[in-house]
């Protein structure tokens, strides 16, 4: 690891002005950005720790019915919120399958929606990597790649998005608040990291400056509580990083009929993935087995494998059927006691287990 230097900001315009310097870095929890450090994969000089900015370790109830995350809001606390768990059930569920208990102790809103690929030749310097070194190729393409991209991929780079809460935040229409010293502004979750075209260095719409100091989720996004769960497939049932996840929420009228329903996919491309033409199919059916596994064909309609993984894409389709009928089923009042593990009963151990 390299020798940097170390700036405490005490108001977030003053990290602004801080962050913007070359070489420089945010700090937050570091749970991602310290393993990167060690590997020599970021080498910043300077690192900017927003852990003690005031105002954004708070969980607030907006006068419009949102809900508004501060980014340093640890996503335990956030999970483990009564109120925020019981209105968004899916993104808790998606939070508690991330990671171990002692890093969800420790890691932040803001943190999780700018983590990196796990992609090995992103990790590995001997390695070309556009993402890690722009222009140096992609390994990844023709090397060892089933876990790699089916959705949104380009030739300059197949690398995946690891998030589970990020899923989960698309699809139920939430929005991040971005503040820079002079400015503010608000941009959908699902246009906030980009996709890799022929610059996947560049992840998100960050500008030099800016900093993520709270993610919203909109208060229509409550009508899917009831009928809202998170399913994740993964190489091992613990810890890992998804093959293919989902989240999914129905919101259904008294004859059954659905009137509303969200998907978004995870694992599966370099952003969280809506899955918008596979929630319109949905409106207006009854739940079935038949509608779900149209649902699921709809959302990897555009898939194709980017090298070694085709199996993903019948994968993502029987993913999207089974959060479907999970869903359909409604949003248990126990967590299962491994979250969106496949394994799991309907009804588990407290959350907490």
């Amino acid at each position: 690891m390299n020798r940097f230097e170390y700036i405490r900001p005490a108001s977030v315009a003053e990290a602004a002005a801080e962050v913007v310097r070359p070489g420089s870095a945010l700090l937050a929890a570091g749970t991602n950005l310290l393993d990167l450090m060690k590997a020599d994969v970021m080498r910043p000089t300077r690192l900017i720790d927003i852990t003690h900015l005031p105002d954004l370790d708070q969980i607030e109830t907006m006068s419009d019915g949102s809900v508004r995350i501060g980014a340093m809001v640890r996503n335990a606390d956030l999970a483990f919120d009564d109120g925020f768990a019981a209105t968004f059930p899916a993104v808790a569920e998606a939070l508690l399958s991330g990671a171990s208990p002692q890093l969800r102790n420790a890691a932040t809103v803001g943190g999780n929606l700018l983590q990196r690929t796990r992609c090995r030749y992103f990790y590995d310097t001997a390695s070309a990597c556009n993402k890690r070194e722009p222009g140096a190729g992609c390994d990844a393409i023709g090397g060892e790649n089933r876990g790699h991209a089916i959705l949104g991929w380009s030739e300059h780079c197949i690398a995946t998005h690891p998030s589970d809460f990020c899923v989960a935040l698309a699809a139920f229409g939430a929005t991040v608040e971005i503040e820079s010293a002079n400015d503010w502004r608000c941009v959908p979750l699902t246009d906030f990291h980009r996709l890799p075209g022929d610059n996947p260095a560049r992840e998100s719409v960050l500008e030099p400056g800016e900093l993520i100091v709270a993610v919203r989720l909109p208060a229509e996004a409550a009508a899917f509580a009831g009928h809202a769960r998170y399913l994740k497939v993964r190489e091992r049932t613990s810890y890992a990083f998804a093959l293919v996840s989902a989240a999914a929420g129905l919101d259904l009228a008294d004859d059954g009929t659905i009137r509303a329903a969200r998907i978004a996919l995870g694992g599966v491309a370099p952003k969280p993935w809506r899955a918008q033409a596979a929630e319109a199919a949905l409106v207006g059916g009854r739940p079935s087995p038949e509608l779900f596994a149209e649902a699921g064909a709809i959302a990897l309609a555009d898939a194709r494998p980017s090298g070694d993984n085709a199996f993903k894409i019948e994968l993502g389709r029987r993913v999207v059927a089974r959060v479907l009928t999970h869903a359909a089923a409604g949003t248990p009042e126990t967590m299962p006691a491994l979250p969106a593990s496949p394994f799991a009963p309907v009804t588990g151990g407290p959350a907490h287990v």
